[in-house]
């Protein structure tokens, strides 16, 4: 049997989850708001499943939950924000204000956020940007857990990339993916549900092809999507998120010392663009165009329009969780 939740309860259910475990409240409320919207759009593979990843960084140490976010203002287009050790959604729900300030003064900003952990999914951290008129995108490195092809070890990981466009009374165009064939979240989900693999996805810890998640996930690696196309994506999301952010890059990861850790400290590099300020006066409804250009073309769909239409269900119908997950998270909040 379902439990139909809100997502404003949801969010609260989980910030209180977080405090239980020792997050302050803000960075608690932000990364909540990112663990709902994924269960809310029904991106699981981002969604509460991530939720005992979060919980054992901070159990392991490996994350300081108590961590205090230190924004500088770094150049006139520049702000830099100083994580301590926290999680990453905090650093950006403190620093966003100052970052639109300045996309709208100079034109383009970006936002360097350093000592930070992420772990979640980047279309929230983007999709508030265009829906205030910018343009954003936003990079975030991992540990490695990616090979390239042919090669030997690990070296970098699957690191994302997310865009949004604002549109002409629509919602933004927005698309979050990976560098790799398949999200390292969605291969956990595959290993929960007994799930097989896609083809070329990844390989075991002696660097053979497999479709068994469980190989993948025991020292094995993923691939990147497109071969060496995917991995040139990776190695730019490497040194826009850790090289320029002064993080950790993926095989510098010293998560291993810490027993139940899950996520990376690493960084992450939003850089917001103000079409206005370019002079791009009429972007929203040359963007609404494009996109019906493409459609009309045949384009079966267009990103983020399958999270767009499970957003409405959820708005409508309530999001739905198992009661045991739901009893557990009481209890996790100290509700129960």
């Amino acid at each position: 049997m379902n439990v139909q939740v809100s997502e404003a309860a949801l969010v609260e259910l989980v910030s209180k989850v977080l405090q239980h475990a020792g997050v302050i409240a803000s960075t608690a409320q932000a990364v909540a708001l990112t663990v709902a919207a994924a269960e809310r759009d029904g991106a699981h593979s981002h969604g509460l499943i991530r939720l005992e990843g979060y919980l054992g960084s901070i159990a392991s140490g490996w994350v300081d939950g108590q961590a205090i976010v230190t924004v500088r203002d770094q150049a006139p287009s520049v702000v830099h924000a100083d994580a301590a050790n926290g999680f990453a959604q905090g650093a950006l729900h403190a620093a966003r204000s100052m970052l639109i300030s300045k996309a709208r003064s100079q034109g383009v900003a970006s936002l360097v956020i350093s000592n930070s952990h992420h772990f979640g999914c980047l279309w929230p951290d983007v999709e508030p940007f265009a829906e205030s008129g910018l343009v954003a995108m936003c990079f975030v490195n991992s540990r490695s857990r990616m090979v390239a092809p042919g090669a030997r070890r690990k070296v970098l990981g699957t690191n994302p990339m997310a865009f949004a466009a604002p549109r002409t009374n629509l919602p933004p165009l927005v698309w979050d993916q990976a560098s790799s064939v398949m999200a390292h979240g969605d291969v956990i989900i595959a290993a929960k549900t007994g799930a097989r693999l896609p083809p070329n996805a990844g390989v075991d810890r002696e660097g053979n092809a497999t479709d068994d998640p469980a190989a993948v996930l025991d020292d094995g690696a993923l691939l990147p999507f497109a071969s060496h196309k995917g991995l040139l994506i990776a190695l730019l999301v490497e040194i826009l998120a850790a090289g320029l952010t002064g993080g950790r890059f993926g095989y510098e990861d010293e998560s291993g010392s810490f027993p139940g850790a899950q996520t990376s400290n690493a960084g992450q590099l939003v850089i917001a663009l103000d079409p206005v300020r370019m002079g791009a006066s009429h972007f929203g409804e040359r963007i609404d165009e494009l996109l019906s250009v493409l459609t009309q073309a045949g384009t079966a769909r267009l990103p983020g329009q399958r999270r767009y239409e499970q957003r409405e269900v959820s708005r409508r119908d309530g999001i739905q969780l198992a009661q045991e997950r739901y009893q557990e998270l009481l209890r996790m909040a100290g509700s129960s």
